[in-house]
């Protein structure tokens, strides 16, 4: 009996443990959104960026981020140095300047330029229909993410269009993570 609790603690442990986001690349979930519109998620990162390690371990492993993001966006994971190749409206972006021998940093992928990122990490929002809603450069903490992920999903960042409404919409906004 004692051992079956054991083997049933760890499996929960596990599973618990196990959670996480469900990356996709941009093109799975562009095409993802004509089976299922949703609005997408993007985390722009590059191999040497210490802050986006940080976000990785400390806001993309909290429980509530990952049940929030998994469930109202498509969440890709974009390297802005990688070779991935990423058709977007009616344009193949690429890395011809890549350079595989080259340590640390690397030329930046034509797509995070198009979406003019120029720190990282940066969080990029999409629409259902794959049109860009907006970039938000920086590391951000659960609760600090809470506030953009919730403005977006609900549609209330159309109604922000001064600072003074931002700043209002910020004193009320009640977090949860």
């Amino acid at each position: 009996m004692r051992n079956i609790l054991i083997i049933v603690f760890l499996f929960t442990l596990g599973s618990v443990n196990a959670q996480k986001i469900n990356w996709m690349t941009m093109n799975e979930a562009l095409a993802a959104q004509q089976e299922n519109p949703k609005k997408i998620f993007m985390d722009v990162y590059t191999t040497w960026c210490g802050p986006c390690k940080m976000l990785d371990k400390n806001t993309f492993s909290d429980k509530s981020v990952i049940e929030y993001i998994n469930k109202n966006y498509y969440a890709v994971k974009f390297n802005a140095e990688g070779t991935e190749e990423i058709k977007y409206k009616d344009f193949t972006y690429t890395n011809p300047n890549y350079n595989p021998n080259r340590k640390g940093r690397n030329s930046q992928h034509l797509f995070a330029h198009a979406l003019k990122v120029n720190a990282y990490p940066t969080v990029v929002f999409f629409k259902e229909d794959g049109e860009l809603i907006q970039a938000v450069p920086g590391y951000r903490t659960p609760k600090q993410l809470e506030i953009f992920l919730k403005m977006i999903q609900s549609d209330d960042y159309l109604k922000i269009t001064t600072a003074s409404a931002w700043e209002e919409y910020q004193k009320n906004f009640k977090y949860t993570f």
